[in-house]
């Protein structure tokens, strides 16, 4: 009850050696930005529980989850290509798998509320999917592609991209996961897991949220006693503070026309890109509204051009 415990983790696949070196090492560039967020979302609503209540609305049952990834799925005309899963037991609020060759969807019901659920479907089907699909028509859709024309690697922009796409359109698009996974996998490799568990109570209260947000950060570990993290999580703010840095010069459309790509890579491949039968998402159609949506982050997130500029 009093959190001091540090749980001891087996695995029935373990991380391999070599990942969990690659992702040993947190950084603070945008750590600053990260609590700052989270303050500003706590300043509006008092505790990250009463956000999630206003922001998220209620949760919803299997069938209402059916009906809008119906819904939704119609909207991207990929109706049918998709398998769609709904599960209680998965770390993060869906994923986008390839299943017996086939794009399988994997839903968690416990975090699947009716105000978030549509922007979780613009992060997993309208950004992962779509360009991947697009990605497949291209020459670089595979590794010798993607060597030939000396390809950047595809994240952070792939995941910030998604981020950004969760929270689009929201009233309050605030970037707290993003932010709170950040600052996680900063403190995780510092801290034993109940030290961060008690050091995350001041964004979040609900012990069951720790402990999901602690997990994730000292995935791959056995002692939890021992500092350490698993830093892949820092990509989704990594991400999307870079795209919003180059929001003006960047062309969306082309972004997830590519398919698999870097914002950085954009210019040299755009002439020899296969763009006759690439799938835009429809939340991408309007240019001009979906460019006022991205100030709208950045004013809601107490964000300005000055210190990406900086940063970045």
């Amino acid at each position: 009850a009093d959190f001091t415990y540090n749980p001891q983790f087996e695995y029935a696949n373990p991380v391999s050696p070599h990942v969990l070196a690659r992702h040993s090492n947190a950084s603070d560039t945008f750590l600053i930005q990260a609590v700052r967020i989270m303050k500003r979302a706590l300043r509006k609503y008092g505790s990250y529980e009463k956000f999630e209540q206003v922001t998220g609305g209620s949760l919803l049952s299997k069938s209402r989850i059916w009906y809008f990834v119906k819904k939704y799925m119609e909207k991207e005309d990929c109706l049918g290509d998709i398998a769609v899963h709904l599960t209680d037991d998965l770390l993060s609020r869906a994923s986008m798998t390839i299943v017996n060759g086939r794009p399988t969807l994997t839903i968690n019901v416990s975090t699947a509320r009716e105000h978030w659920l549509e922007g979780m479907l613009r992060h997993e089907i309208g950004t992962h999917y779509l360009r991947g699909l697009n990605n497949n028509m291209q020459p670089w859709c595979n590794w010798n592609g993607r060597k030939k024309h000396a390809l950047k690697p595809v994240n952070p922009t792939e995941e910030g991209l998604a981020s950004i796409h969760s929270v689009l359109f929201r009233k309050d698009p605030f970037l707290w996961r993003a932010a709170l996974l950040y600052y996680t996998v900063y403190k995780a490799s510092f801290m034993s897991f109940s030290e961060l568990f008690r050091d995350i109570s001041k964004f979040v209260k609900d012990p069951n949220t720790r402990w999901d947000y602690c997990v994730r950060a000292k995935r791959g570990q056995t002692d939890t006693l021992q500092a350490g993290c698993f830093s892949k999580d820092q990509v989704y703010l990594d991400g999307i503070l870079k795209i919003l840095r180059h929001r003006s010069s960047i062309n969306f459309q082309l972004l997830t026309a590519l398919g698999k790509v870097s914002y950085e890579d954009i210019e040299k491949l755009k002439s020899i890109a296969m763009l006759h039968h690439v799938q835009i998402p429809h939340f991408l159609r309007d240019q001009t509204r979906y460019k006022d949506e991205l100030n709208k982050i950045m004013e809601v997130n107490g964000l300005t051009d000055s210190e990406l500029q900086l940063l970045v």
